[in-house]
């Protein structure tokens, strides 16, 4: 039986996470939300990058059509179950600490628009639609909620989760829920350009940079005064800071550690 999800990482430290299932639309059943669960804790604790991809023409249908016929009559237990399995899925992509890059080739439904506003970076193809469909269904995106709310605030994930309503990708980047569209044939030199941006950095900066910006969200400026002095105090005098620092007023190319 071939894998739904899988994970493979190259010479750069760039990890690739590969949604697997292209005839079931990506579409998200037991063992694919295990086996993406167990391929982004498996990402080598010293990768530069991750990318979420998916194969075929839609990036993540949601939930699998099989998998929702076998939730049907089933306890408010059993469906706890599951939705705590789909929960730690989202949590272990959210809890890595380096940049997830995101590429959206197609229509991206429910909790597959869940995985994209994730992200750190969503590059989507022309091509790709989004939509919060669970109400249709007579349920909720409430599993993802967090993270779609956190990207695009609360008033447009509401909008969004009421209505059902599909954006293409040209509204998706309007609403913040992807950060650039490009058309499909250049999809995967942007997600490239994204990808060399983040190497481009100090490794121990970029990680620290998205960590900051988590740490200081819903902060005052005051609120968030001590945490942000520390991290630059901290970092400034660091091997990596130190190393930038120096490279800049050298005019040269940093060497950050391989």
């Amino acid at each position: 039986m071939t894998a739904a999800a899988r994970l493979a990482t190259d010479a750069r430290g760039v990890a690739t996470l590969l949604l697997a299932r292209p005839e079931r639309k990506n579409a998200f059943d037991v063992a694919l939300i295990a086996e993406l669960t167990a391929a982004a804790r498996a990402i080598p604790a010293d990768a530069r990058c991750a990318v979420l991809a998916s194969e075929g023409d839609v990036f993540c249908a949601g939930a699998d059509v099989a998998w929702m016929r076998s939730t049907v009559d089933r306890s408010e237990e059993a469906n706890r179950r599951d939705a705590e399995d789909l929960a730690e899925m989202f949590a272990a992509l959210d809890a890595l600490p380096m940049p997830l890059v995101a590429r959206v080739q197609g229509a991206a439904i429910g909790g597959g628009a869940g995985l994209a506003t994730l992200a750190d970076v969503a590059v989507a193809s022309r091509a790709a639609t989004f939509a919060f469909s669970e109400v249709r269904l007579g349920i909720i995106p409430a599993v993802i909620s967090p993270y779609v709310v956190r990207r695009i605030g609360a008033t447009r994930a509401t909008a969004l989760f009421v209505s059902g309503l599909r954006s293409d990708a040209d509204r998706a980047l309007a609403l913040g829920l992807v950060d650039e569209v490009v058309e499909p044939e250049a999809l995967d030199a942007s997600v490239e350009r994204w990808v060399d941006a983040v190497l481009a950095g100090s490794p121990q900066a970029v990680r620290a940079a998205k960590r900051i910006a988590r740490e200081v969200a819903g902060r005052s400026p005051a609120e968030a005064r001590a945490r942000t002095v520390d991290a630059i105090a901290r970092i400034r005098v660091s091997a990596e800071g130190q190393e930038g620092l120096r490279a800049f007023l050298e005019k040269r190319k940093p060497r950050w550690p391989a």
